[in-house]
């Protein structure tokens, strides 16, 4: 990337001696050269867009594409487009693949673009052979090869003894293990959360307390074993004051939730809209609430689009035949934006990169370019005009959100919308 000049633009960054100043920035070689309040040089490439805001670059522990095997759903190379377009410069990319990510062929597989692309993929492998949940997987060549953590994606850990082993296993060479909260006997196939309205839409519900029993019992065996269990997609109200409560009793514990989880409440299930049949179900209101004010307290150490494509075929059928999930890069700043404001919403759209032990990154001169554009004051409906994802089947269609994320600059190269 040669040279570039950011004219005139705002930097949201609480690290930095320059945050919520406007100032021109000059990039070269991978490097913040200088930030000043005006830079002059005739050989830089200048970017110069009314009311643009910078941030350092933004990172989601939870994107799912497809390749290999469901390349239907979503290839590598336009998901990563997508990511780098939404504002993301570094992904976590799940293991549900076919095959399954769960060797060290597997996680070079999912980073091959990594050197060429601005985005840079972080592969999460699957913690079971498979993600049958009967055998580990092979989980330090994973991580020399590069996993950032190890997870059956949305599959629980049905086995306690696995979960134990994983635990003990993994301290040897700091390995992050993750749980999904769900009892499997007690949801089986059900479909939304139970409650008096999934008596009405007369759809088999998901008790709260099948997440918050899985919680518990995998608390108590984090606690027996020590180690470091990261608890994806919480989703109730119970489960948040389970995890406070271990976090407070020095066990480590990290929990992250869904964006549309913080978004929706299962009232808006009355249409049997199959594009917000997701999972862990959209919850009461109660919940919803306890879960924004778990993300504002810092009980949540992760927020998550939860970017999750599915084919027409897969979603435009009867609700209980839908498959669940939703895409969700392209929504993921205007809906956070919307819900808390931008500083807020910049501080968790970065602050996973603690619980992964990314690199952190700053504004300031000497530093490396690592940042994501946007424009945070756009007022607009959520349509498929905004969808890049090869499949469009989005929760947020209708809905109204705030700011537009353009671009990143990260990996020595900018990736910018045409606006």
């Amino acid at each position: 990337m040669r040279k570039i000049i950011l004219k005139a633009v705002r930097i949201i960054d609480a690290n930095s001696k320059h945050h919520q100043s406007v100032r021109d920035i000059l990039i070269e070689n991978e490097t913040i050269i200088k930030i000043d309040h005006s830079i002059e040089d005739p050989e830089a490439q200048l970017i110069a867009i009314e009311d643009l805001h910078l941030s350092p670059s933004w990172f989601d522990p939870s994107v799912s594409f497809g390749e290999p095997g469901f390349e239907d759903r979503e290839t590598l190379v336009n998901g990563i487009k997508t990511a780098g377009l939404s504002g993301f410069a570094q992904i976590g990319l799940n293991p549900n693949t076919s095959p399954v990510t769960d060797t060290q062929t597997g996680i070079r597989f999912a980073q091959q673009y990594n050197s060429s692309q601005a985005v840079e993929v972080f592969p999460l492998g699957a913690l079971t052979k498979e993600a049958k949940g009967k055998d580990l997987a092979e989980l330090f060549e994973m991580q020399q090869a590069g996993a950032i953590a190890f997870t059956d994606y949305k599959q629980p850990i049905e086995n306690p003894n696995i979960l134990k082993i994983a635990l003990q296993y993994a301290q040897g060479f700091g390995g992050l293990v993750q749980s999904y909260p769900l009892e499997k006997q007690i949801a089986r196939e059900a479909q939304v959360h139970e409650s008096l309205n999934s008596l009405q839409l007369g759809l088999k519900g998901i008790p709260a307390f099948a997440e918050e029993i899985q919680i518990k019992r995998d608390l108590a065996i984090l606690a027996y074993t020590g180690g470091k269990l990261h608890i994806p997609f919480v989703s109730t109200k119970n489960a948040l004051q389970l995890i406070q409560e271990a976090k407070a009793d020095g066990l480590q514990v990290t929990c992250g939730v869904a964006i549309h989880q913080l978004f929706y409440n299962d009232a808006v299930l009355h249409e049997f809209d199959t594009a917000k049949k997701v999972m862990p179900p959209l919850r009461d209101e109660e919940d919803r609430l306890a879960l924004v004010a778990g993300v504002e307290s810092g009980i949540i150490d992760c927020v998550t689009c939860d970017h999750l494509p599915r084919k027409p075929e897969e979603k435009h059928v009867e609700f209980e035949h839908a498959l669940p999930g939703s895409v969700g890069l392209e929504s993921a700043f205007g809906a956070l934006n919307r819900l808390f404001g931008l500083e807020k919403t910049i501080s968790l759209l970065t602050q996973s990169r603690k619980v992964f032990q990314l690199q952190e990154f700053s504004i300031q001169e000497g530093q490396k370019a690592s940042l994501s554009l946007f424009l945070p004051n756009e007022d607009y409906t959520f349509s498929e005009q905004d969808v890049i994802s090869s499949n469009n089947n989005s929760i947020f269609y209708g809905e109204k959100l705030k700011g537009k994320a353009i671009g990143i600059i990260h990996n020595n190269q900018l990736l910018l919308k045409q606006l």
